[in-house]
């Protein structure tokens, strides 16, 4: 991708203030900076808003955003009424910039990580202002959380749910302080089989609630691994996401063929929500605190 000094953030007109967001009395121009280090300045609150990130366009909807948000991916299914009735633009990783173009956007919310680098990097020599997202910590998703709640306004809105997330995070971090980590296995793709690297939201997740990921140390960001080498490394725990890949009850039967591993001796192969582990958006106070509760419960 390449950097836009000054892309055409002003929208014309000044929308009448609605629920969740702040006032709208003139204020001076507003510039942050995004996940890849472009500047970004904002002369008014965007007014038409196309997410490309499941997980913030939650967090959008969540801020009193509703009327704002004119257009979604597929893969951007919460809340599910909010995005029955917005236009889809495709999927992450295959965007109709097109249809993005005619919506006329005056804020693209975009992931380094998620989206299509070409598709993003298109609109943005296009001219459209695109702010590109990475969350690869809890900590860093809060930030991103707040840096979307100063641009469009709805810092008021986004208060609470930013608060428990925070709280969520302290509290957790304190419990485990002093404690021996559980190792956790948490694949996200079978067939090769991948997981979770260093440098990861997932990975951190694991961290802040009480556990060690067994692939801590690589190699990448999301490694191609055997489950032989799994098996090496014990896993206490192993956790079965829902997304991005659908792991289901018959795939507990991969591991049962290494019987000495400790998770598979205690059975505790767990499928869970893919949202839990990978959403960070207003969910992830409530996530936080239920995989914790899942892998203390694996203490036993």
């Amino acid at each position: 991708m390449v950097e836009q000094a000054e892309p055409n953030a002003s929208a014309k007109g000044a929308p009448a203030r609605r629920r969740g967001t702040d006032s709208q009395r003139a204020k001076p121009p507003l510039t942050l900076v995004d996940a890849i280090g472009q500047p970004l300045t904002f002369r008014q609150r965007p007014r038409r808003i196309v997410s490309l990130v499941p997980s913030l366009t939650e967090a959008l909807f969540a801020f009193g955003l509703d009327e704002e948000i004119v257009g979604v991916t597929r893969f951007c299914v919460e809340p599910r009424q909010g995005v029955a009735g917005k236009t889809k633009v495709g999927g992450t990783k295959t965007l109709n910039v097109a249809r993005i173009r005619a919506l006329e956007p005056d804020l693209v919310i975009a992931s380094a990580e998620e989206n299509s680098p070409d598709d993003v990097k298109q609109l943005m020599d296009d001219g459209w202002p695109v702010f590109v997202s990475l969350a690869t910590s809890v900590q860093g998703a809060i930030h991103l959380l707040r840096q979307l709640a100063t641009i469009t306004g709805t810092t008021v809105a986004a208060r609470p749910i930013i608060h428990e997330a925070k709280e969520a995070l302290a509290s957790l971090r304190a419990a485990s302080a002093g404690r021996e980590p559980l190792r956790v296995f948490c694949p996200i793709w079978s067939n090769p089989y991948l997981t979770i690297g260093p440098g990861t939201y997932v990975h951190d997740v694991i961290a802040v609630c009480g556990g060690r990921n067994v692939f801590a140390n690589g190699p990448g960001r999301y490694p191609e691994v055997q489950l032989a080498q799994m098996a090496a490394l014990d896993p206490e725990v192993i956790l079965l996401p829902s997304e991005p890949y659908r792991f289901r009850e018959r795939h507990k039967a991969d591991f049962r063929a290494f019987p000495q591993v400790t998770a598979v001796k205690n059975g505790h192969i767990f499928l869970v929500d893919g949202k839990t582990l990978c959403w960070y958006g207003p969910r992830i106070g409530r996530s936080l605190r239920e995989l914790s509760a899942l892998l203390d419960g694996a203490r036993g």
